[in-house]
């Protein structure tokens, strides 16, 4: 196997040699060019091609930022880490915004560059797989995999209903719609999708990965757990620690399975940037970003939304208000500072969630007629799905806008 090959792009002179030195007891992993600045970073990368750059966030000419958003874009099949005294989450989201897959903090060890170096390369190599024109994993099958669609409820901000509204949204294209339905959770540290939907997961997507390293649609059938509205769940793993078990690349395979094999994959995810979350994002045909009526959760929005543009994922991206009450921020006034039109707006309804919640039954089953069961269905209608079977044309229209289609 080749070694990982790796260019190193720092203006200060000693701090590469430590950084060769780090590395030179690494068989797998070789140095193959230096760069002093972010200018000839760029040109070495497209030159070198290399596996990874490791990335200074502060040089001449062209900074880190500027440098991996150019390399990005010109040399997609790179994977980039950036390297920094400054560990700020505000460097962090600028870093992963711009392409970067990981932020290192320096001063670090030998294992922890060698790991991190050989994580990212993990990581691209499985996503080039898919996204290579000339790969042996693009074939006809293709034909299958655009069947479905995949709806990702994401924000970084925790208590905005996000995992609530997904289980609702499964349950409702399940039960209401008769579509073939899958529900994924991806909060692999804190997923609360088999509480809200009262079920005891035996198995989890810890459990399949650790199967086998190559999913097939025949492994992960066997770890879907039927629900009585006829979706079909994966739960997240059953303690913390087992996160670390589920890498990017089982990410990309499993939806892509799912989307091969279903009419619709919702998927809840963590509050995070990382390599999964950014995985999932990738696979995502809408992309529902959540917010409420306080300053701090738009700030998350904000900046999400900042990142998603530049991820070139906006178009994918969608914004929804939940928990929409009398107190806080009004739509106007939330949509003046995302500078954006709300796609939908969920209604509060505390006594009906929390009890709905409480009972393991998604309130579109054990509410359906309240205006928050009103409102997933409406959100669903602007996916330009359809209406539900015993749909009343008389019903009253809930407060959500119908702003965009598959």
């Amino acid at each position: 196997m080749a070694p990982i090959s790796v260019l190193i792009a720092d203006d200060i002179a000693t701090t590469r040699e430590d950084i060769k030195r780090l590395l030179y007891f690494e068989e797998e992993i070789q140095v193959i060019g230096e760069a002093a600045d972010g200018e000839e970073a760029i040109a070495l990368a497209a030159e070198l091609n290399p596996d990874v750059v490791l990335m200074d966030i502060n040089m001449p000419r062209i900074d880190g930022i500027g440098a991996t958003e150019q390399i990005s874009v010109n040399v997609p099949h790179t994977a980039i880490i950036i390297i920094s005294i400054q560990g700020e989450q505000e460097y962090l989201r600028k870093a992963m915004a711009a392409g970067a897959r990981e932020y290192l903090v320096k001063p670090f060890s030998a294992n922890d560059l060698a790991n991190a170096i050989r994580r990212v390369h993990e990581s691209q190599t499985k996503r080039n797989m898919y996204i290579s024109p000339s790969s042996s994993m693009i074939s006809s099958s293709n034909i299958k995999i655009k069947k479905g669609k995949i709806i990702t409820f994401f924000c970084t901000k925790g208590g905005v209903g996000k995992t609530t509204l997904a289980c609702n949204m499964a349950v409702a294209l399940s039960q209401d719609y008769k579509k073939k339905v899958a529900l994924v959770d991806l909060d692999l540290t804190a997923g609360d999708v088999t509480v809200m939907l009262n079920i005891n997961a035996k198995n989890t997507i810890a459990d399949m990965v650790q199967e086998q390293e190559n999913l097939d649609s025949q492994l992960v059938e066997g770890f879907l757990i039927p629900h009585l509205s006829g979706a079909r769940i994966l739960a997240a793993p059953s303690s913390p620690e087992q996160a670390e078990l589920v890498k990017p690349g089982h990410i990309e395979q499993l939806l892509r399975i799912l989307k091969g094999n279903y009419d619709y994959v919702i998927v809840d995810t963590a509050p995070v940037y990382n390599d999964n979350s950014l995985s999932v994002l990738d696979s995502s045909d809408k992309i529902l970003l959540l917010s409420n009526q306080d300053l701090t959760t738009l700030k998350h929005v904000k900046k999400a939304k900042e990142i998603l543009e530049a991820l070139n994922y906006a178009a994918r991206a969608k914004v929804i208000l939940s928990q929409q009450g009398s107190e806080g921020l009004k739509v106007k006034q939330i949509e003046k500072t995302l500078g954006l039109t709300l796609t939908a707006v969920v209604p509060e309804d505390f006594k009906t969630v929390k009890n709905a919640i409480n009972k393991g039954v998604p309130f579109v089953m054990s509410h359906p007629h309240t205006k928050v069961s009103g409102s997933i269905n409406d959100l669903i209608e602007s996916l330009d799905i359809g209406k539900p079977q015993g749909y009343q044309q008389e019903r009253k229209r809930s407060f959500v806008t119908r702003m965009f289609s598959f």
